[in-house]
């Protein structure tokens, strides 16, 4: 029995030091803008995406949800953090609903079967994707108001440099899901 404890002990603390490593991953994609055509680019998407899988859609969600906690609870891990506040009062503006779509795409990116065809693993990458858009333009809609040009805003800007990320991890996929073997 202690045999068993220890097992399973060790490997909830491996599965923490491999989230707390994703946030970390995660952390500094935010901060990094790449010059990019209407607006800078950051490489948060693309780990949100790595990290579903690379880990798997539990590890993968566990991983950006304890991102978002951290976040939550003032550590600026976010893309405007701290020039743009910290805390729940960044967490709750105008970026909230994009955050939360970190979640459903991550665990959707985990979850999809792959194969060899780049195509159709691009359009299951963007469906992913597509919600970090849709709960973002939605949380956008009701914190600005709808009579607001929504989609030019929150989506349009970012769409070029969302199709090169997923052309990117699409690309790079066969090496990335095999990190979910040595995990």
């Amino acid at each position: 029995m202690e045999l068993i404890r220890n097992l399973k002990e060790s490997e909830l603390l491996k599965n923490f030091a491999i989230c707390l490593l994703g946030t970390v991953i995660l952390a500094i994609s935010s901060k990094i803008k790449i010059p990019f055509y209407p607006v800078p680019m950051t490489m948060q998407t693309f780990v949100v995406l790595f990290l579903g899988l690379a880990l798997g859609w539990k590890l993968g969600v566990a991983t950006i949800i304890l991102y978002l906690i951290e976040g939550a609870f003032g550590l600026p891990v976010f893309s405007g953090t701290p020039e743009k506040g910290i805390g729940l009062v960044y967490f709750t503006g105008p970026t909230m609903g994009y955050l939360i779509g970190f979640i459903i795409a991550c665990y959707i990116a985990g979850k999809l079967d792959y194969n060899n065809n780049v195509l159709l693993n691009f359009i299951k990458l963007t469906f992913a994707t597509s919600f970090i858009y849709l709960l973002g333009l939605i949380w956008l809609g009701v914190l600005i108001g709808w009579d607001k040009p929504i989609f030019k805003l929150g989506a349009q800007p970012f769409l070029l440099a969302e199709a090169f990320k997923i052309l990117l991890i699409t690309i790079a996929l066969p090496k990335i899901r095999k990190i979910r073997n040595l995990i």
